[in-house]
Protein backbone atom coordinates (compact mmCIF):
# COMPACT_ATOMS: atom_id res chain seq x y z
CA UNK A 1 0.00 0.00 0.00
CA UNK A 2 2.62 2.61 1.12
CA UNK A 3 4.42 1.73 -2.43
CA UNK A 4 0.86 2.49 -4.17
CA UNK A 5 0.86 5.66 -2.51
CA UNK A 6 3.95 7.22 -2.75
CA UNK A 7 4.07 6.18 -6.53
CA UNK A 8 0.82 8.12 -6.78
CA UNK A 9 2.60 10.94 -5.07
CA UNK A 10 5.55 10.93 -7.18
CA UNK A 11 3.16 11.09 -10.60
CA UNK A 12 0.87 13.89 -8.82
CA UNK A 13 3.82 16.53 -8.43
CA UNK A 14 6.24 15.53 -11.33
CA UNK A 15 3.52 14.95 -14.16
CA UNK A 16 2.97 18.58 -14.82
CA UNK A 17 6.38 18.95 -15.40
CA UNK A 18 6.51 16.91 -18.71
CA UNK A 19 5.92 18.58 -21.88
CA UNK A 20 4.03 16.52 -24.77
CA UNK A 21 4.49 17.56 -28.73
CA UNK A 22 4.34 21.31 -29.48
CA UNK A 23 0.99 19.97 -31.48
CA UNK A 24 -0.83 18.51 -29.10
CA UNK A 25 -2.13 20.81 -26.93
CA UNK A 26 -6.09 20.95 -26.20
CA UNK A 27 -7.05 23.79 -28.99
CA UNK A 28 -8.96 26.83 -26.82
CA UNK A 29 -12.47 27.10 -27.37
CA UNK A 30 -14.85 30.12 -26.23
CA UNK A 31 -16.15 28.05 -23.31
CA UNK A 32 -14.63 28.66 -19.87
CA UNK A 33 -12.61 25.55 -18.70
CA UNK A 34 -14.58 23.85 -15.09
CA UNK A 35 -12.40 25.48 -11.78
CA UNK A 36 -10.98 22.29 -9.75
CA UNK A 37 -9.72 22.97 -6.45
CA UNK A 38 -8.99 20.21 -4.28
CA UNK A 39 -7.64 19.59 -0.99
CA UNK A 40 -5.89 16.04 0.34
CA UNK A 41 -3.44 14.88 3.16
CA UNK A 42 -1.09 12.39 2.29
CA UNK A 43 1.22 10.67 4.65
CA UNK A 44 5.24 9.45 3.67
CA UNK A 45 8.04 7.72 4.99
CA UNK A 46 10.41 10.87 4.24
CA UNK A 47 10.56 14.08 1.58
CA UNK A 48 12.87 14.68 -0.84
CA UNK A 49 14.19 17.44 -2.77
CA UNK A 50 14.37 16.37 -6.35
CA UNK A 51 15.80 19.03 -9.00
CA UNK A 52 14.70 18.60 -12.81
CA UNK A 53 17.20 18.99 -15.56
CA UNK A 54 15.86 21.28 -18.52
CA UNK A 55 17.44 23.08 -21.63
CA UNK A 56 15.69 26.62 -20.91
CA UNK A 57 17.75 29.56 -21.02
CA UNK A 58 16.74 31.33 -17.79
CA UNK A 59 17.08 34.91 -16.95
CA UNK A 60 18.33 35.28 -13.01
CA UNK A 61 18.65 32.98 -9.99
CA UNK A 62 16.39 33.02 -6.59
CA UNK A 63 16.84 30.70 -3.67
CA UNK A 64 12.94 30.08 -3.35
CA UNK A 65 11.72 30.66 -6.61
CA UNK A 66 13.12 29.49 -10.25
CA UNK A 67 10.68 29.03 -13.69
CA UNK A 68 11.26 26.88 -16.49
CA UNK A 69 10.59 26.10 -20.42
CA UNK A 70 9.65 22.84 -19.97
CA UNK A 71 11.25 20.44 -22.91
CA UNK A 72 9.24 17.81 -25.08
CA UNK A 73 9.71 15.19 -23.19
CA UNK A 74 10.10 14.16 -19.43
CA UNK A 75 13.49 14.71 -18.44
CA UNK A 76 15.04 12.70 -15.90
CA UNK A 77 15.31 14.52 -12.26
CA UNK A 78 19.27 15.28 -11.56
CA UNK A 79 20.41 16.69 -8.07
CA UNK A 80 22.65 19.07 -10.18
CA UNK A 81 19.70 21.25 -11.80
CA UNK A 82 18.69 24.02 -10.19
CA UNK A 83 14.88 23.73 -10.22
CA UNK A 84 13.17 22.98 -7.40
CA UNK A 85 10.13 20.08 -7.42
CA UNK A 86 8.90 18.24 -4.98
CA UNK A 87 9.03 14.11 -4.27
CA UNK A 88 7.67 12.10 -1.96
CA UNK A 89 10.08 8.93 -1.83
CA UNK A 90 9.62 5.33 -0.21
CA UNK A 91 10.71 4.16 2.86
CA UNK A 92 11.78 1.17 0.97
CA UNK A 93 14.81 0.71 -1.36
CA UNK A 94 14.33 2.16 -5.18
CA UNK A 95 16.11 2.70 -8.32
CA UNK A 96 14.26 5.18 -9.62
CA UNK A 97 15.81 8.63 -10.16
CA UNK A 98 15.33 11.08 -7.37
CA UNK A 99 13.88 8.70 -4.73
CA UNK A 100 16.08 8.33 -1.89
CA UNK A 101 15.90 5.28 0.31
CA UNK A 102 15.96 4.18 3.94
CA UNK A 103 17.52 0.95 5.55
CA UNK A 104 14.71 1.09 8.38
CA UNK A 105 11.65 2.32 7.53
CA UNK A 106 10.16 1.92 10.98
CA UNK A 107 12.56 4.98 12.01
CA UNK A 108 11.24 7.22 9.65
CA UNK A 109 9.45 9.88 10.84
CA UNK A 110 6.08 10.80 8.80
CA UNK A 111 5.41 14.04 7.31
CA UNK A 112 2.22 15.07 6.83
CA UNK A 113 1.64 16.77 3.43
CA UNK A 114 -1.76 19.00 2.59
CA UNK A 115 -1.70 19.44 -1.19
CA UNK A 116 -4.17 22.23 -2.95
CA UNK A 117 -4.44 22.45 -6.48
CA UNK A 118 -6.43 25.21 -8.40
CA UNK A 119 -7.68 24.89 -11.89
CA UNK A 120 -8.27 28.58 -13.95
CA UNK A 121 -11.01 29.69 -16.36
CA UNK A 122 -10.14 30.85 -19.21
CA UNK A 123 -11.55 31.75 -22.59
CA UNK A 124 -10.69 33.79 -25.33
CA UNK A 125 -10.97 37.82 -25.75
CA UNK A 126 -14.11 38.63 -27.23
CA UNK A 127 -13.53 41.40 -29.93
CA UNK A 128 -10.18 42.82 -32.38
CA UNK A 129 -6.64 42.25 -31.12
CA UNK A 130 -3.66 44.18 -31.39
CA UNK A 131 -0.72 43.25 -30.34
CA UNK A 132 3.17 44.93 -31.20
CA UNK A 133 5.73 44.22 -34.59
CA UNK A 134 2.81 42.71 -36.44
CA UNK A 135 -0.30 43.01 -37.57
CA UNK A 136 -2.58 46.35 -39.78
CA UNK A 137 -1.54 49.49 -41.07
CA UNK A 138 -3.00 52.11 -43.47
CA UNK A 139 -1.09 54.91 -44.90
CA UNK A 140 -0.11 57.54 -42.74
CA UNK A 141 1.92 59.72 -44.55
CA UNK A 142 1.77 62.85 -42.50
CA UNK A 143 1.20 64.38 -38.97
CA UNK A 144 -2.08 65.18 -40.26
CA UNK A 145 -3.48 61.72 -39.92
CA UNK A 146 -4.18 62.57 -36.44
CA UNK A 147 -5.56 66.07 -36.59
CA UNK A 148 -9.51 65.76 -36.54
CA UNK A 149 -9.61 68.05 -39.53
CA UNK A 150 -8.70 64.56 -41.53
CA UNK A 151 -12.07 62.84 -41.10
CA UNK A 152 -10.78 59.33 -41.73
CA UNK A 153 -8.11 59.50 -39.24
CA UNK A 154 -8.60 57.69 -36.01
CA UNK A 155 -9.55 61.55 -34.41
CA UNK A 156 -11.79 62.10 -37.62
CA UNK A 157 -15.99 62.83 -37.89
CA UNK A 158 -16.53 59.95 -39.50
CA UNK A 159 -15.63 57.66 -35.72
CA UNK A 160 -13.06 54.92 -38.37
CA UNK A 161 -13.05 52.32 -36.19
CA UNK A 162 -10.44 51.02 -38.42
CA UNK A 163 -7.87 52.39 -36.23
CA UNK A 164 -8.71 49.77 -33.68
CA UNK A 165 -7.19 47.68 -35.70
CA UNK A 166 -4.01 49.28 -36.12
CA UNK A 167 -0.50 48.53 -34.89
CA UNK A 168 1.60 50.21 -37.11
CA UNK A 169 1.60 53.13 -39.50
CA UNK A 170 3.44 53.24 -43.08
CA UNK A 171 4.57 55.37 -46.07
CA UNK A 172 6.56 56.49 -48.30
CA UNK A 173 9.49 59.28 -47.95
CA UNK A 174 11.12 61.15 -50.67
CA UNK A 175 15.03 60.77 -51.03
CA UNK A 176 15.36 64.20 -52.28
CA UNK A 177 13.69 65.63 -49.12
CA UNK A 178 15.80 63.82 -46.63
CA UNK A 179 18.98 64.31 -48.85
CA UNK A 180 18.48 67.74 -50.48
CA UNK A 181 22.69 68.10 -51.17
CA UNK A 182 25.62 65.82 -50.97
CA UNK A 183 26.25 64.84 -47.41
CA UNK A 184 23.29 66.78 -46.36
CA UNK A 185 20.48 64.72 -44.84
CA UNK A 186 16.94 66.45 -43.09
CA UNK A 187 15.41 64.08 -41.00
CA UNK A 188 13.25 67.36 -39.15
CA UNK A 189 9.89 65.71 -40.81
CA UNK A 190 10.34 62.47 -40.58
CA UNK A 191 11.21 63.00 -36.86
CA UNK A 192 7.81 64.88 -36.34
CA UNK A 193 5.87 61.75 -38.09
CA UNK A 194 7.70 58.88 -35.86
CA UNK A 195 7.16 60.61 -32.47
CA UNK A 196 3.59 61.21 -32.93
CA UNK A 197 3.27 57.54 -33.77
CA UNK A 198 4.53 56.89 -31.21
CA UNK A 199 2.63 58.97 -28.79
CA UNK A 200 0.25 56.54 -30.43
CA UNK A 201 1.73 53.26 -29.10
CA UNK A 202 3.02 52.62 -33.28
CA UNK A 203 6.47 52.33 -35.13
CA UNK A 204 6.31 53.51 -38.65
CA UNK A 205 7.80 51.04 -41.72
CA UNK A 206 9.94 52.71 -43.75
CA UNK A 207 10.18 53.37 -47.74
CA UNK A 208 12.47 55.65 -49.00
CA UNK A 209 11.91 56.25 -53.05
CA UNK A 210 13.86 58.11 -55.69
CA UNK A 211 10.79 57.55 -58.63
CA UNK A 212 6.98 57.66 -58.87
CA UNK A 213 5.35 57.74 -62.34
CA UNK A 214 2.06 58.36 -60.50
CA UNK A 215 2.88 61.99 -59.95
CA UNK A 216 3.98 62.42 -64.38
CA UNK A 217 0.82 63.95 -65.63
CA UNK A 218 1.64 65.13 -68.45
CA UNK A 219 4.98 65.67 -70.99
CA UNK A 220 5.55 68.69 -69.75
CA UNK A 221 5.39 67.74 -65.89
CA UNK A 222 8.38 69.01 -64.41
CA UNK A 223 10.91 66.44 -63.20
CA UNK A 224 11.30 66.72 -59.41
CA UNK A 225 7.63 66.26 -59.06
CA UNK A 226 8.11 62.56 -59.74
CA UNK A 227 11.57 61.87 -59.86
CA UNK A 228 12.47 61.89 -56.57
CA UNK A 229 16.87 60.83 -57.37
CA UNK A 230 18.26 64.26 -55.52
CA UNK A 231 18.92 66.59 -58.46
CA UNK A 232 23.05 66.47 -56.62
CA UNK A 233 23.21 63.34 -57.88
CA UNK A 234 22.69 64.26 -61.76
CA UNK A 235 25.11 67.28 -60.69
CA UNK A 236 27.50 64.85 -60.16
CA UNK A 237 27.08 62.93 -63.54
CA UNK A 238 24.58 60.14 -63.11
CA UNK A 239 22.72 59.81 -66.30
CA UNK A 240 19.21 59.66 -67.72
CA UNK A 241 16.88 58.30 -70.15
CA UNK A 242 13.40 59.32 -71.58
CA UNK A 243 10.87 56.37 -71.45
CA UNK A 244 6.98 56.19 -72.18
CA UNK A 245 4.37 55.70 -69.88
CA UNK A 246 2.50 52.34 -71.06
CA UNK A 247 -0.83 53.51 -69.16
CA UNK A 248 -0.68 57.20 -71.09
CA UNK A 249 1.87 57.41 -73.42
CA UNK A 250 3.48 60.58 -71.77
CA UNK A 251 7.41 61.03 -71.79
CA UNK A 252 9.13 61.00 -68.51
CA UNK A 253 12.87 61.28 -67.49
CA UNK A 254 14.31 58.29 -65.33
CA UNK A 255 17.38 57.50 -63.67
CA UNK A 256 19.41 54.67 -65.23
CA UNK A 257 19.40 52.52 -62.66
CA UNK A 258 22.71 50.83 -62.89
CA UNK A 259 24.59 54.23 -63.33
CA UNK A 260 27.48 54.16 -61.06
CA UNK A 261 27.27 57.93 -59.83
CA UNK A 262 23.72 56.88 -58.71
CA UNK A 263 24.91 53.15 -57.34
CA UNK A 264 27.57 55.04 -55.23
CA UNK A 265 24.91 58.23 -54.22
CA UNK A 266 22.63 55.14 -52.97
CA UNK A 267 24.78 53.58 -50.69
CA UNK A 268 25.75 56.58 -49.17
CA UNK A 269 22.44 57.37 -48.29
CA UNK A 270 21.89 53.93 -47.15
CA UNK A 271 24.85 54.73 -44.98
CA UNK A 272 23.40 57.75 -43.47
CA UNK A 273 20.28 56.25 -42.77
CA UNK A 274 21.85 53.11 -41.00
CA UNK A 275 23.68 55.48 -38.55
CA UNK A 276 20.62 57.49 -37.78
CA UNK A 277 18.22 54.54 -37.39
CA UNK A 278 19.22 51.27 -37.13
CA UNK A 279 17.69 49.57 -34.26
CA UNK A 280 15.78 52.84 -33.56
CA UNK A 281 12.81 51.42 -31.55
CA UNK A 282 10.25 53.48 -33.72
CA UNK A 283 11.19 51.67 -37.15
CA UNK A 284 8.88 48.36 -37.71
CA UNK A 285 11.22 47.56 -40.66
CA UNK A 286 12.83 49.55 -44.08
CA UNK A 287 11.92 48.36 -47.28
CA UNK A 288 14.96 48.70 -49.75
CA UNK A 289 13.52 50.61 -52.11
CA UNK A 290 16.79 51.94 -54.43
CA UNK A 291 15.80 50.94 -58.22
CA UNK A 292 12.46 51.29 -60.37
CA UNK A 293 8.95 52.26 -60.32
CA UNK A 294 7.73 53.43 -56.68
CA UNK A 295 11.18 51.73 -55.71
CA UNK A 296 9.77 48.13 -56.49
CA UNK A 297 12.89 47.21 -58.14
CA UNK A 298 10.61 46.77 -62.00
CA UNK A 299 10.27 49.30 -64.79
CA UNK A 300 7.79 47.74 -66.33
CA UNK A 301 5.30 50.66 -66.98
CA UNK A 302 8.27 52.58 -68.52
CA UNK A 303 9.36 51.89 -71.63
CA UNK A 304 13.12 52.57 -72.40
CA UNK A 305 13.73 51.79 -68.93
CA UNK A 306 15.73 48.88 -67.60
CA UNK A 307 16.34 47.22 -64.45
CA UNK A 308 20.02 46.60 -63.28
CA UNK A 309 21.58 43.46 -63.51
CA UNK A 310 21.01 40.42 -60.35
CA UNK A 311 24.73 41.36 -59.33
CA UNK A 312 24.08 44.45 -59.01
CA UNK A 313 20.66 44.38 -57.41
CA UNK A 314 22.48 42.19 -55.07
CA UNK A 315 25.66 44.16 -54.06
CA UNK A 316 23.00 46.73 -52.91
CA UNK A 317 21.40 43.84 -51.24
CA UNK A 318 24.99 43.34 -49.64
CA UNK A 319 25.81 47.29 -48.52
CA UNK A 320 22.62 47.45 -46.77
CA UNK A 321 22.98 44.49 -44.82
CA UNK A 322 26.71 45.78 -44.11
CA UNK A 323 25.10 49.03 -42.42
CA UNK A 324 21.72 47.85 -41.09
CA UNK A 325 22.71 45.38 -38.35
CA UNK A 326 19.64 45.55 -36.16
CA UNK A 327 16.51 46.68 -38.14
CA UNK A 328 14.55 44.46 -40.20
CA UNK A 329 15.57 44.82 -44.30
CA UNK A 330 12.51 44.25 -46.78
CA UNK A 331 12.92 43.50 -50.94
CA UNK A 332 9.98 44.90 -52.75
CA UNK A 333 7.82 43.22 -54.95
CA UNK A 334 9.51 42.07 -57.48
CA UNK A 335 12.76 40.91 -56.27
CA UNK A 336 12.50 37.20 -57.82
CA UNK A 337 14.54 34.59 -58.37
CA UNK A 338 18.13 34.33 -57.17
CA UNK A 339 18.11 38.00 -55.73
CA UNK A 340 15.60 36.59 -53.34
CA UNK A 341 17.15 33.57 -52.72
CA UNK A 342 20.23 35.98 -51.90
CA UNK A 343 18.06 38.12 -49.72
CA UNK A 344 17.07 35.65 -47.59
CA UNK A 345 20.45 34.52 -47.31
CA UNK A 346 21.49 37.86 -45.59
CA UNK A 347 18.29 37.86 -43.52
CA UNK A 348 16.27 40.23 -45.79
CA UNK A 349 12.41 39.49 -46.04
CA UNK A 350 10.23 39.92 -48.73
CA UNK A 351 6.89 41.93 -49.03
CA UNK A 352 4.62 41.81 -52.30
CA UNK A 353 2.10 44.14 -53.52
CA UNK A 354 0.31 42.82 -55.75
CA UNK A 355 -1.95 40.74 -53.00
CA UNK A 356 -5.16 39.07 -53.63
CA UNK A 357 -5.50 40.61 -57.59
CA UNK A 358 -2.50 38.26 -59.09
CA UNK A 359 -2.73 34.47 -58.54
CA UNK A 360 -0.03 32.46 -56.78
CA UNK A 361 1.28 35.40 -55.06
CA UNK A 362 0.85 34.70 -51.54
CA UNK A 363 2.87 31.51 -52.51
CA UNK A 364 5.85 33.77 -53.55
CA UNK A 365 6.42 34.67 -50.02
CA UNK A 366 6.56 31.05 -48.44
CA UNK A 367 9.96 31.32 -48.94
CA UNK A 368 11.15 33.87 -46.55
CA UNK A 369 8.37 31.93 -43.67
CA UNK A 370 10.46 28.78 -44.06
CA UNK A 371 13.35 31.20 -43.40
CA UNK A 372 11.78 32.32 -40.58
CA UNK A 373 11.63 35.87 -41.55
CA UNK A 374 8.57 38.05 -41.47
CA UNK A 375 5.98 38.59 -44.36
CA UNK A 376 4.77 41.68 -45.71
CA UNK A 377 2.02 42.22 -48.13
CA UNK A 378 -0.11 44.97 -49.69
CA UNK A 379 -3.08 44.65 -51.68
CA UNK A 380 -2.94 45.19 -55.28
CA UNK A 381 -4.95 48.08 -55.11
CA UNK A 382 -7.64 49.95 -52.86
CA UNK A 383 -10.45 47.78 -51.46
CA UNK A 384 -12.90 49.82 -53.85
CA UNK A 385 -11.31 49.63 -57.31
CA UNK A 386 -10.50 45.53 -56.16
CA UNK A 387 -14.04 45.00 -55.91
CA UNK A 388 -14.28 46.34 -59.78
CA UNK A 389 -12.49 43.89 -60.94
CA UNK A 390 -13.84 41.12 -62.79
CA UNK A 391 -11.70 38.29 -62.74
CA UNK A 392 -10.22 37.96 -66.47
CA UNK A 393 -6.91 36.13 -66.16
CA UNK A 394 -4.64 36.81 -67.77
CA UNK A 395 -4.42 40.50 -68.61
CA UNK A 396 -6.77 41.69 -65.55
CA UNK A 397 -6.62 40.81 -62.04
CA UNK A 398 -8.93 39.06 -59.43
CA UNK A 399 -11.65 40.39 -57.55
CA UNK A 400 -11.50 41.08 -53.85
CA UNK A 401 -13.40 38.39 -52.09
CA UNK A 402 -13.47 37.74 -48.09
CA UNK A 403 -12.12 34.26 -48.71
CA UNK A 404 -9.43 35.19 -50.87
CA UNK A 405 -8.30 37.45 -48.35
CA UNK A 406 -8.39 34.81 -45.86
CA UNK A 407 -6.58 32.50 -48.10
CA UNK A 408 -4.42 34.69 -49.16
CA UNK A 409 -2.90 35.82 -45.43
CA UNK A 410 -3.02 32.00 -44.33
CA UNK A 411 -0.85 30.84 -47.15
CA UNK A 412 1.45 33.46 -46.83
CA UNK A 413 1.45 33.05 -42.93
CA UNK A 414 1.49 37.00 -42.57
CA UNK A 415 3.23 39.28 -39.97
CA UNK A 416 2.05 42.82 -41.56
CA UNK A 417 -0.68 43.43 -43.92
CA UNK A 418 -1.79 47.37 -45.57
CA UNK A 419 -5.53 46.80 -44.41
CA UNK A 420 -6.11 49.34 -47.12
CA UNK A 421 -3.97 51.72 -49.39
CA UNK A 422 -6.65 54.68 -50.35
CA UNK A 423 -6.86 57.69 -48.50
CA UNK A 424 -10.59 56.56 -46.65
CA UNK A 425 -7.29 54.67 -44.40
CA UNK A 426 -9.41 51.53 -44.22
CA UNK A 427 -12.85 52.95 -43.80
CA UNK A 428 -14.94 51.35 -45.85
CA UNK A 429 -13.01 48.43 -45.42
CA UNK A 430 -13.61 47.84 -42.31
CA UNK A 431 -17.33 49.09 -42.51
CA UNK A 432 -18.12 46.04 -44.99
CA UNK A 433 -16.00 43.26 -43.37
CA UNK A 434 -15.70 44.61 -39.45
CA UNK A 435 -16.59 41.07 -38.06
CA UNK A 436 -13.81 39.32 -40.47
CA UNK A 437 -11.57 42.15 -39.79
CA UNK A 438 -11.93 41.32 -36.15
CA UNK A 439 -11.41 38.01 -36.30
CA UNK A 440 -8.24 38.21 -38.56
CA UNK A 441 -6.60 40.52 -36.40
CA UNK A 442 -5.68 37.31 -34.16
CA UNK A 443 -4.55 35.63 -37.12
CA UNK A 444 -1.98 37.94 -38.76
CA UNK A 445 1.38 37.94 -37.44
CA UNK A 446 1.67 35.87 -33.69
CA UNK A 447 -1.20 35.48 -31.44
CA UNK A 448 -0.55 34.17 -27.70
CA UNK A 449 -3.59 32.19 -25.96
CA UNK A 450 -3.51 30.92 -22.69
CA UNK A 451 -4.88 27.35 -23.02
CA UNK A 452 -4.11 26.14 -19.78
CA UNK A 453 -3.20 27.38 -16.17
CA UNK A 454 -2.78 25.33 -12.94
CA UNK A 455 -1.25 26.11 -9.31
CA UNK A 456 -0.39 22.98 -6.82
CA UNK A 457 0.43 24.03 -3.59
CA UNK A 458 2.28 21.20 -1.31
CA UNK A 459 2.44 21.98 2.13
CA UNK A 460 4.23 20.23 4.95
CA UNK A 461 6.42 20.69 8.26
CA UNK A 462 9.01 22.08 5.94
CA UNK A 463 7.11 24.82 4.42
CA UNK A 464 5.15 25.08 1.56
CA UNK A 465 6.19 24.68 -2.57
CA UNK A 466 3.55 26.46 -5.13
CA UNK A 467 4.19 25.57 -8.71
CA UNK A 468 1.95 27.00 -11.61
CA UNK A 469 2.03 25.14 -14.64
CA UNK A 470 0.67 26.87 -17.34
CA UNK A 471 0.61 26.23 -21.62
CA UNK A 472 0.54 28.98 -24.38
CA UNK A 473 -0.38 28.32 -28.05
CA UNK A 474 0.22 30.50 -30.62
CA UNK A 475 -2.76 30.54 -32.81
CA UNK A 476 -1.08 33.01 -35.11
CA UNK A 477 -0.41 32.14 -38.57
CA UNK A 478 3.74 33.60 -38.12
CA UNK A 479 6.18 33.42 -35.24
CA UNK A 480 6.90 36.18 -33.00
CA UNK A 481 9.87 37.42 -34.41
CA UNK A 482 10.95 39.45 -31.36
CA UNK A 483 12.19 38.41 -27.65
CA UNK A 484 9.33 37.59 -25.06
CA UNK A 485 9.88 37.84 -20.98
CA UNK A 486 7.35 36.01 -19.62
CA UNK A 487 6.33 36.82 -16.12
CA UNK A 488 4.00 35.16 -13.85
CA UNK A 489 3.18 36.96 -10.43
CA UNK A 490 1.00 36.34 -7.14
CA UNK A 491 -1.43 39.93 -7.27
CA UNK A 492 -4.94 40.43 -5.03
CA UNK A 493 -7.98 40.76 -6.47
CA UNK A 494 -7.48 43.87 -7.92
CA UNK A 495 -4.41 43.09 -10.05
CA UNK A 496 -2.16 44.45 -7.16
CA UNK A 497 1.08 42.42 -7.18
CA UNK A 498 2.55 40.68 -4.30
CA UNK A 499 5.22 38.63 -5.26
CA UNK A 500 6.87 37.56 -8.86
CA UNK A 501 6.48 33.85 -8.84
CA UNK A 502 9.49 32.08 -10.11
CA UNK A 503 12.30 33.80 -12.32
CA UNK A 504 11.41 35.78 -15.82
CA UNK A 505 11.85 33.47 -18.37
CA UNK A 506 13.10 34.89 -22.12
CA UNK A 507 11.43 33.29 -25.27
CA UNK A 508 13.95 34.14 -28.14
CA UNK A 509 12.78 35.98 -31.25
CA UNK A 510 11.31 33.66 -34.01
CA UNK A 511 11.35 30.25 -31.49
CA UNK A 512 7.64 30.70 -30.58
CA UNK A 513 6.46 29.02 -33.98
CA UNK A 514 2.70 29.34 -35.17
CA UNK A 515 0.46 26.39 -34.05
CA UNK A 516 2.44 25.33 -31.47
CA UNK A 517 2.39 25.20 -27.76
CA UNK A 518 4.87 25.73 -25.17
CA UNK A 519 4.59 25.17 -21.03
CA UNK A 520 5.66 26.68 -18.92
CA UNK A 521 6.88 26.12 -14.97
CA UNK A 522 6.73 29.11 -12.08
CA UNK A 523 7.72 27.69 -8.33
CA UNK A 524 7.71 29.78 -5.11
CA UNK A 525 8.69 28.65 -2.28
CA UNK A 526 7.71 29.53 1.41
CA UNK A 527 9.51 28.07 4.68
CA UNK A 528 8.25 26.64 7.58
CA UNK A 529 6.61 29.38 9.45
CA UNK A 530 6.21 31.89 6.43
CA UNK A 531 3.10 32.77 5.27
CA UNK A 532 2.83 31.41 2.03
CA UNK A 533 1.17 34.01 -0.64
CA UNK A 534 -0.39 31.37 -2.84
CA UNK A 535 -2.65 30.71 0.62
CA UNK A 536 -3.62 34.60 0.98
CA UNK A 537 -7.20 35.39 0.87
CA UNK A 538 -8.50 37.09 -2.72
CA UNK A 539 -4.94 35.87 -4.13
CA UNK A 540 -4.06 35.37 -7.74
CA UNK A 541 -2.03 34.69 -10.97
CA UNK A 542 -1.28 37.43 -13.34
CA UNK A 543 0.59 36.42 -16.21
CA UNK A 544 2.39 39.23 -18.74
CA UNK A 545 4.20 39.60 -21.67
CA UNK A 546 7.38 42.43 -22.05
CA UNK A 547 9.96 43.28 -24.75
CA UNK A 548 12.38 43.75 -22.42
CA UNK A 549 13.25 42.36 -18.96
CA UNK A 550 14.20 45.75 -18.17
CA UNK A 551 11.17 47.26 -18.38
CA UNK A 552 9.71 44.78 -15.54
CA UNK A 553 12.47 45.12 -13.81
CA UNK A 554 11.28 49.14 -13.56
CA UNK A 555 7.91 49.04 -13.20
CA UNK A 556 6.74 49.50 -16.49
CA UNK A 557 3.33 47.80 -17.83
CA UNK A 558 3.74 45.03 -20.34
CA UNK A 559 3.29 45.71 -24.10
CA UNK A 560 2.17 42.46 -25.26
CA UNK A 561 -1.38 41.02 -24.97
CA UNK A 562 -2.59 38.00 -24.62
CA UNK A 563 -5.91 36.57 -26.57
CA UNK A 564 -7.90 36.09 -23.00
CA UNK A 565 -10.31 37.03 -21.43
CA UNK A 566 -9.44 38.92 -17.93
CA UNK A 567 -6.93 41.90 -19.43
CA UNK A 568 -6.44 44.33 -17.42
CA UNK A 569 -5.83 47.73 -18.31
CA UNK A 570 -2.07 47.49 -18.02
CA UNK A 571 -2.64 44.70 -20.47
CA UNK A 572 -1.97 41.52 -17.32
CA UNK A 573 -3.91 39.05 -17.73
CA UNK A 574 -5.83 38.55 -14.08
CA UNK A 575 -6.32 34.26 -14.01
CA UNK A 576 -9.64 33.12 -12.79
CA UNK A 577 -10.98 31.02 -10.68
Amino acid sequence: MNRLILCYLFIAVFGFVACSDENTAAPVSGESSAVDESSSSDVAQSSSVVRSSSSTKKLSSSSTRSATISSSSWQTPSSSSRNDVISSSSGDSGSGAGMTSSSNADTSTAVKADTTKITYALKRFDGPLTNPHKGFTVPTEGLWTFVPEFEYGPYGSLNNKAWDLISYGSGYQKWNKLNPAKGVYDWTELEKLLNSLAEHNMGYALRVLPYSPSFVRGNNTPEEEYDWTPSFVYEMGAKKVTATLQWNGYRAAVPVWNDPVYLQAAKEFAKALAEKYDGDPRIEYIDVRTFGEWGEWHASHLDGSEMPSDSIEMDMLNYYASVFKKTQLVLPSSGMGDVYTHALSLGITKRDDGFIGIPGRPDSLVRAYKANLPTIAENIAGYKTMLEYTDVIPGGYLKWTPQRWVDAITTAHLTYYVLDQDSDCGYNFYKDNKALADSMSKVVGYNFTVSQAELTTIADAKGSTSSLNITIKNTGVAPCFFDVYLVAEFVDSLGTVLTQIGETVLIPKGTFKDASSQKFLFTYKAATGETSVAKLPGVTVALSLYESEANFKNGKNPTVRFDNDGILENKKLLLKR
